[in-house]
């Protein structure tokens, strides 16, 4: 289960611990850049690593079973935590090359959806029916915290030039906060349908995006909302700015799209991607590397 979700689970086929890998071919979920590696979570526990721009992959260290959702790392490049089901949170000191079990909720069904790292001390971690908890002294204890009225599911979290946090959800749920997550402020959203994502391009401007191609562009930090014509109707899952400021938008139904213009537009990219896509990242070579059901493949930047 995973909210800016994959509905197809790819078969396991994870190697040996430290043995290289041109692809795990496993269901992946969320990935970070750290330094000049990438670090990839998915099903079963799985957590990769890759020193070589995603050309291949090491199996790190962790006893985890559950499916991670999400990773984060903080700007020092060694504090990690990955999150996923069964209530559980990962971390790491070591830059993701080992990680261990730092806390579990007692309700085993709880699942987490995503994970935000504010530096070594201080991380947000969300999930499915409005579930969210905060540290402040490295996860040596974890703090419940209700940010919404309502139980929907919270899906993504990110971050702006500026520091404000955003938080998309379900239901038309969009959050912002301009103090590291004290305090949420509700955004007005343009449809009641679920979000798997908000894309800050600069300070004011924002790209959010959901379910049948859904995606809005603001220019006043979530104010108002214009509505983006997207070419197909499907669930737009993860989204990506370039140092070139192209945007690309992925998620079901085998489609890429990509902006040239800030956010203004959107047109199909021809990929050979042929799978969901749950995640996208800027490889440190300027390369994209497409996390979903095929595990993780690499993609030449659009143009």
């Amino acid at each position: 289960m995973r909210f800016r979700p994959l509905l197809l689970v790819a078969a396991l086929a994870v190697g040996q611990l430290g043995a290289a890998v041109a692809n795990p071919r496993v269901l992946l979920l969320d990935g970070s850049v750290v330094g000049s590696d990438i670090v990839a979570v998915g099903e079963r526990g799985a957590i990769f690593r890759s020193s070589d721009n995603a050309l291949t992959w090491h199996a790190a260290a962790s006893l985890a079973t559950a499916t991670l959702t999400g990773v984060a790392f903080a700007a020092d490049g060694t504090r990690g935590w990955a999150v996923g089901h069964d209530a559980l949170i990962l971390t790491t000191t070591d830059a993701g090359r080992t990680w261990q079990q730092q806390w579990q909720g007692e309700n085993l069904a709880d699942s987490f959806l995503d994970v935000l790292a504010l530096d070594a001390h201080r991380a947000l971690a969300v999930g499915a029916y409005g579930l969210s908890v905060t540290t402040s002294d490295a996860g040596k204890t974890w703090t419940r915290r209700k940010i919404s009225d309502a139980d929907y599911h919270f899906n993504r979290l990110s971050r702006g030039p500026t520091g404000t946090l955003y938080l998309a959800g379900e239901h038309g749920t969009l959050l912002r906060s301009a103090d590291n997550g004290a305090t949420w402020q509700r955004i007005p959203a343009a449809y009641e349908g679920s979000f798997y994502g908000i894309l800050p391009l600069d300070k004011r401007t924002l790209i959010a995006h959901g379910l049948r191609g859904r995606s809005f562009r603001s220019i006043d930090d979530g104010d108002t909302w214009v509505p983006l014509v997207t070419p197909e109707p499907v669930l737009l899952a993860a989204s990506l700015q370039l140092k070139s400021n192209v945007v690309v938008l992925a998620g079901h139904a085998r489609v890429l799209l990509v902006s040239r213009d800030d956010g203004k537009s959107l047109q199909t990219w021809a990929t050979p991607l042929t799978t969901a896509v749950a995640e996208l990242i800027a490889a440190p070579d300027g390369s994209i590397v497409a996390l979903g059901e095929a595990g993780a493949t690499r993609l030449a930047a659009p143009r």
